[in-house]
């Protein structure tokens, strides 16, 4: 029990000063606290759901495969072909990435053209020439005039060019006449082109 008569201790009253200077300091901490809260930068955008960008054809950031190169144009190479001044005729084309480039290349088969009989053909490779992307050039020889072949059924299968080869067995057989048949197949390995002949037959005359 606490005797009136001595002095209340300092703690055991309290005072209105005291409760307004404790009060302040509680509002100062307050207002402190809340200016140390992060806030978003000036221009900031409040982040939103995020959505993922939709892959390109093929992966992200990958672009559509542009339009396909064409094939060189056989009306527009010039070809070693020994046609004494005349004219060159083409008999037959075919198309086909014989390299695996990723470009087109032309088979030709090229003959001179004549009133009567039926002079040999010639079977070349074509591709753009470096000079002049708008004109073909050589590149290749499949077959030389020499050999005095007829082609036929020419064709670019899978990379390789497919081709029936009509001939003579003798020189006694009349040029009008071929009485030998090959089927021929050339394609490319190590840099250059291998002839492969799948069948041969002779005909009657």
């Amino acid at each position: 029990m606490h005797n009136p008569a001595e002095p209340a201790l300092p703690h055991t009253h309290a005072r209105p000063l005291h409760w307004l200077t404790t009060a302040a300091a509680m509002a100062a901490v307050i207002a402190a606290a809340g200016l140390l809260q992060p806030t978003p930068a000036a221009g900031a955008r409040t982040p939103g759901p995020q959505t993922a960008a939709a892959p390109g054809p093929q992966g992200p950031g990958a672009q559509a495969p542009g339009p396909q190169t064409p094939a060189p144009d056989p009306k527009t190479a010039a070809y070693p072909l020994d046609c004494r001044g005349g004219p060159h005729q083409i008999t037959g084309t075919a198309q086909g990435d014989l390299d695996r480039d990723g470009h087109p290349d032309t088979v030709v088969a090229v003959r001179c053209e004549a009133g009567l009989g039926t002079p040999p053909n010639a079977l070349y490779v074509l591709a753009p020439d470096p000079a002049d992307t708008t004109r073909a050039r050589v590149v290749a020889t499949l077959l030389p005039a020499e050999q005095r072949r007829h082609v036929t059924e020419l064709a670019v299968r899978d990379g390789a060019v497919t081709a029936t080869l009509l001939g003579y067995s003798g020189p006694e057989v009349p040029r009008c006449c071929p009485d030998t048949r090959e089927l021929a197949k050339w394609v490319w390995t190590a840099g250059k082109f291998s002839q492969e002949l799948t069948t041969a037959e002779a005909r009657s005359a």
